[in-house]
Formats: structure tokens, sequence, C-alpha cells
């Protein structure tokens, strides 16, 4: 099982936010560059960045956090995925010139599943599915619109197009450290067929193992608050649950 820690971005400083309210937003570093360099060396395969001023749409075009994202991507060896803003073909291709191996889709899957659907057919495996929910109902656009369908049902869709992966974060426990839910999580994996990680909720290293001793096909999981608060070790992590595989 993965152990993914995030990287999250507003402004160019590395920050976490509170079940994704944008007022409450914590200050982790000014150099998310060396919060990165830091995972790497704990042994990480995997960095989970979100662009959150794109992601709310207060990130214009060039006027993102796309410039720190290149920077992040060229300081390190491991992979990063990156979501927050998919919204236009360019942003696929300025993402991939900058050298992101995945690609996070959120909103664009509710909105516009048509486009996506091309999307896959024209650049391949490049992408995952991001879904965002608050009592099994989507959230999109930085979280803040209801998007009006149910978490198991985007799920069916996003299998049937051809994304073969799935982020999973229950937002009501999202910078709260108040566990994970593996039970909604495994039903996505259950009814999708496909590979999902968990996100939101991870508060303690026995969260962590939680969910590697009751997650169903569960590849890994995001910790974003809990690594920055010193809850949890990424290098403990790694060396207790990462083993040698990447099925993601």
């Amino acid at each position: 099982m993965l152990v993914i820690p995030a990287v999250d971005l507003i402004n160019g400083k590395c920050v976490r936010l509170e079940r994704g309210n944008f007022s409450r937003v914590k200050v982790y570093s000014d150099n998310p560059v060396d919060i990165a360099l830091s995972f790497e060396a704990a042994g990480v395969r995997w960095i989970h960045v979100v662009d959150l001023d794109a992601a709310r749409g207060s990130g214009e075009y060039g006027v993102n956090n796309r410039e720190l994202i290149g920077n992040i991507k060229s300081a390190i060896s491991c992979r990063i995925e990156v979501g927050g803003g998919i919204r236009e073909e360019r942003d696929v291709e300025e993402l991939l010139e900058c050298g992101v191996d995945r690609l996070i889709l959120g909103t664009l899957i509710v909105k516009n599943l048509g486009m996506v659907k091309q999307w896959v057919k024209r650049y391949g495996d490049v992408f995952i599915a991001g879904i965002d929910a608050k009592d099994g109902i989507v959230r999109v656009s930085g979280w803040e619109e209801d998007g009006g369908i149910i978490d198991t049902d985007l799920a069916k869709r996003i299998r049937d197009i051809g994304i073969r992966r799935i982020i999973y974060t229950n937002i009501s426990r999202d910078g709260l450290l108040s566990g994970p839910d593996v039970g909604r999580t495994n039903l996505i994996s259950k009814i999708s067929g496909l590979r999902v990680v968990l996100s939101g909720g991870i508060g303690c290293e026995d969260d962590v193992r939680y969910v590697f001793e009751e997650g169903y096909n569960i590849a890994g999981v995001i910790t974003g608050k809990a690594v920055y608060e010193g809850k949890i070790s990424v290098k403990r992590m790694v060396d207790l649950y990462q083993g040698t595989g990447d099925n993601w």
C-alpha cells in the first residue's frame, strides 16, 4: 500500500485546509520544494500535489502554481500526481510539459464527461478520477459546489469511460484528523472495480494501519495534516506498509 503525502498549494506556499474551507487555511511552509524533497528522502514513490488556487478558480491561466509544480517535479525523482483546476486541454498539456506523471480530474468529470472521455483516448493512461464527497454527495469547484450526483454513481461512470484509478475523499473528515472513511472507500472500490486511494481523515499512525488491514483493494493513503502536525512519521509508515510493489 502506497503512502502518499500531500502538498497543497496556495500562493506558492504549502498549506492545509479544514474540510476544504478556504477561510480556514494554515500555512506550513514557504518552500514546497523542500517539503517534497523531505518526502522523497523518506522513501515515498508518489507525492500528491493540489493547486488550490486553480481548483477554486482564482488562478487564471498563467496565474496559478504551475511553475512551482514544475520546480517540484524537477527537484525530485519520485512521481507526482497533480489536481486542481484542470478544466481545459491546455491545462492538461501544460502540466504534462511540466513532467507531471498523473493528472487528477474532478469537477470536469461531473460537468463534461464527454470531454474527459476524449482526453482519455487522446492522452492515454495519465488520468486519475478524484471523487470528493460529503454525505455521499459529490462536491466540485474546490468543494464549494454541489455536484448533483452520488459518489457511487460517479464511480460507475468513471469505470465506463476508461479511467483506471480513483482518489476518494470524504470531505467531512478532511483536515480534522478524525479517522479515515474506510467503509465508503471500500464501497467505491467494489462498485467501480478500480484501484482506489483513500484521502481524508488520517490522523495518526494507527489510522494508516487500519486502512492497511481493513481496506478492500485500496492502493494507498494520502496523508497531509497529520504529517505536518508531527502525528505521523512518513518514513516509518513507508517502512511498515509500502512494500515493494506499485500498483498505482
